[in-house]
């Protein structure tokens, strides 16, 4: 898949080491419980893969057109976590901190919604974040989604800050 700037594809070996270093940064990593090992970010990787073998959709790599340069990924996935509002797919991103600032993630999620409502058929998507991650609540709202609810994330230790999350949802014929 493609848009004007990105390309959104599958994941190559080489991807394995940018994204490692990417899922290091403790920067990129604040509204998550940690950064992740390498181990970590290449297990990720895989499961990513196995998602998009089962469903035919997942988070594809981000590669910028112009230069080929990897810089996170954006797409769909299914949760289903012990959670009132699941199961449900997920539309959600992750950029290195060079790629921020650039519009790369508003982008490559306007692309990932046309495919979960036409390629894929739903009729609706979810997103969340950590209640105090204004930057990809801001995404968020540019896509056209709409604030549903605060919850408590199951998965997250209880003393964590990232605790307290929002949950947003789009409907098919809502999208920005």
């Amino acid at each position: 898949m493609e848009t004007d700037r990105l390309i959104m594809r599958r994941w190559r070996e080489e991807d394995r080491e940018p994204f490692a270093v990417m899922n290091a940064d403790p920067e990129v990593m604040e509204h998550f419980p940690a950064p992740l090992t390498r181990e970590e970010s290449d297990t990720l990787v895989d499961k990513i893969e196995q998602h998009f073998d089962q469903h035919g959709f997942s988070w594809w790599a981000l590669e910028v057109r112009e230069s080929g340069e990897f810089i996170g990924f954006a797409g769909l996935g299914w949760q289903t976590f012990d959670a009132p509002f699941l199961p449900a797919v997920e539309i959600g991103w992750r950029l290195a901190r060079p790629a921020w600032g650039h519009g790369y993630a508003t982008e490559a999620a306007r692309r990932a919604v046309a495919y979960a409502f036409t390629e894929a058929g739903l009729d609706d998507i979810i997103s969340m974040t950590a209640a105090r991650n204004l930057r990809s609540r801001a995404v968020m709202e540019r896509l056209g989604m709409t604030y549903e609810a605060d919850f408590d994330h199951p998965r997250i230790p209880k003393d964590s800050p990232l605790v307290p999350h929002v949950l947003y949802r789009l409907k098919r014929g809502e999208d920005a």
